[in-house]
């Protein structure tokens, strides 16, 4: 905890406007940042994406960092004409740091942002900010600020953003996920052990799980992992940052496989 309140203090402040990238404040890291404003879509929701390329030896988080990184965090407030704003992750890589394992990008990463909008025949004004934390010999979060008209008249796709689309993990049906069982028992010192049995082919060589809660208070270890046959099994103790009890609802939570050939998005186990 000393280490993350060291790394917020120092704080990158970079300016975003429109398409254009970054300009202004201590730019240690990043080579280019740029809000693409996408296109609308058919049914009236609208898709952009923050493009983000680090200089060389440089990396930048996923949605849930592991045990060395910090996670990305969104803030839409003073935006106009957004109802909901969903993120759509591309497949991340696994690397390890100092012994401990993280989860990110490497050189370049577009982040699709897919965007309901409340009146659909209306531009949106996007304002806000998002703070990622980019890290090479040491890590340094950055606050991205930015400002931005997405126009509702253009329709025609951003290859770019189509391409990360792409990217993203495959469904647990798409993956062919045959079932996903779940055995929870209390920890010693507190916490919860969750042991998960994952039924599906595999993702590719060695094969990584990576298990999010609902609770952001809820501390989730790093999980021990291995395949037998065509299950997959993972290990993993839960805390409440506070240190109290908590409860935990199966359906909530979120399995994440990474392998050397793809990624699969699974959420929900039983009993």
């Amino acid at each position: 905890m000393t280490l993350m309140r060291t790394y917020l203090a120092a704080l990158v402040a970079l300016i975003l406007c429109g398409m254009p990238a970054f300009a202004g404040g201590d730019t240690t890291g990043l080579s280019k940042v740029e809000l693409r404003p996408g296109w609308r879509m058919a049914d009236g929701t609208h898709m952009a994406a923050l493009h983000i390329v680090l200089e060389p030896g440089w990396k930048t988080y996923w949605r849930a960092p592991g045990d060395f990184g910090i996670p990305p965090q969104f803030d839409w407030a003073g935006s106009q004409n957004i109802d909901a704003v969903s993120p759509k992750w591309p497949t991340p890589d696994v690397f390890f740091e100092q012994g401990m394992r993280s989860v990110g990008y490497r050189r370049e990463v577009v982040i699709p942002l897919h965007l309901v909008a409340k009146d659909i025949s209306a531009d949106i004004e996007v304002s806000g900010e998002v703070h990622i934390g980019i890290c090479k010999d040491i890590c340094i979060p950055a606050r991205l600020n930015f400002t931005a008209t997405l126009p509702s008249a253009v329709t025609r796709p951003d290859p770019t953003i189509a391409a990360a689309l792409t990217d993203t993990p495959f469904t647990a049906q798409d993956a062919h996920v045959r079932a996903v069982s779940c055995k929870v028992k209390s920890g010693k010192g507190g916490g919860l052990v969750l042991h998960t049995r994952i039924d599906m082919p595999s993702a590719g060589g060695a094969e990584y799980v990576v298990i999010e809660t609902d609770n952001p208070r809820v501390w989730v270890a790093e999980p021990d992992s291995h395949r037998d046959g065509g299950s997959l099994f993972a290990s993993t103790r839960m805390m409440h940052v506070d240190g109290g009890s908590f409860a935990l609802d199966r359906s909530k939570l979120r399995f994440t496989v990474i392998g050397g050939n793809h990624a699969v998005d699974i959420h929900g186990c039983s009993p």
